[in-house]
């Protein structure tokens, strides 16, 4: 009879993890408001030097013609041939973050200029992750860049509607080795423009 008990507290305690787990995954990304320009920034001092930190959110400027591409006034018809001439930049994560950093709000920025240039066009938000966590976790990850990345897109002018998400977690790397060399290239939100 022990071993029964025993065998039902292990499941019971594997079901509250699991639904611990779930639970903490579904938090909402921060996202920043819409920036907004201010001719002179309040700065915070620091609490190690006492000195202030400011930085500035980036300014929308429209992306510029992608090397080797088209000019962004003829989109090629082809969506693929849209794609592979890198209009879209990615935004890139912090490990187990979705959170976005200084550089994915530069990218989103510059995504968000050449998107309002070419209102007709509807595209995806891939969230990915890399190799480590579980597929659940990564999954729920995913959902969290794609969806932080998307609303900072919205808080820049862009119509939500033209927008889609969708999280591939770990499944779909970009790099395959496993080590962190590979590791920060998959973790990322990923454009995948769907129709003109």
């Amino acid at each position: 009879m022990s071993d029964h008990w025993q065998e039902k507290s292990a499941a019971i305690m594997l079901a509250l993890g699991l639904v611990l787990a779930v639970s903490c995954a579904h938090q909402k990304a921060a996202v920043a408001p819409a920036p907004t320009p201010a001719p002179e920034a309040a700065p915070t001092p620091s609490p190690s030097t006492g000195t202030a930190v400011v930085q500035p959110e980036p300014t929308i400027a429209p992306a510029g013609n992608p090397e080797g591409g088209v000019a962004s006034s003829e989109l090629p018809a082809n969506l693929e041939e849209i794609n592979k001439a890198g209009y879209l930049k990615d935004a890139f994560f912090d490990t187990d973050k979705a959170d976005l950093r200084p550089d994915a709000r530069e990218a989103l920025a510059a995504d968000a200029g050449w998107l309002k240039q070419h209102a007709s066009v509807k595209f995806q938000i891939e969230g990915h992750c890399d190799e480590r966590n579980t597929e659940a976790y990564n999954l729920a990850l995913g959902w969290r860049r794609s969806n932080a990345a998307k609303d900072y897109l919205v808080s820049l002018g862009v119509v939500a509607d033209r927008i889609s998400t969708i999280s591939y977690g770990k499944e779909r790397p970009f790099a395959t080795c496993h080590d962190e060399s590979c590791w920060w290239q998959n973790r990322r939100s990923h454009f995948l423009i769907t129709a003109r």
